[in-house]
């Protein structure tokens, strides 16, 4: 098993005793993803600690998508919840990379393949997004690429 979901484990069970229904509620969830994608596919497989992040990326994405959702229709208390399950599910996530960090990785890629122009677009992804793994949303990798390609 791996590490991040074995922590995964014995942290739901903590919150359990703790009776802190947020953490209980969100990593629940979590590991019901996690479980879900070990059986996706032809067969089942277990899950490396990228792979755990991979899907704790997303149901973190899910989050924050849906807590605009609700702030948008006016609704406070579940766009709390979302975000509140949001910040659980962050602790278990790399650092996410800062604006100048991420300008600097994607100036880098693009040195590195000498792309130029927007049509480059994909070749620059293909290098920096193993650099980024995980630590920024692939939109705003994009749009920092797009950015510096279009020379801004």
């Amino acid at each position: 098993m791996s590490a991040l979901k074995e922590k995964l484990e014995t942290d739901l069970s903590v919150a359990m005793k703790a009776r802190d229904e947020v953490r209980t509620r969100t990593l629940r969830m979590a590991l019901t993803a996690v479980k879900n994608e070990e059986v996706a596919g032809r067969r089942a497989r277990e899950l490396s600690d990228d792979d755990v992040v991979k899907v704790l990326t997303r149901e973190a994405k899910k989050r924050r998508e849906a807590a605009t959702a609700f702030d948008d229709a006016g609704r406070e208390a579940q766009a709390r919840a979302e975000r509140d399950e949001g910040e659980v599910l962050e602790e278990y996530l790399p650092a996410q990379l800062g604006d100048e960090e991420l300008a600097a990785l994607v100036a880098e890629a693009i040195a590195e393949t000498g792309a130029e122009g927007p049509r480059a677009m994909g070749q620059v992804m293909k290098v920096v997004n193993p650099k980024v793994a995980g630590r920024a949303e692939g939109g705003r990798v994009a749009g920092e690429v797009k950015r510096q390609l279009a020379g801004g």
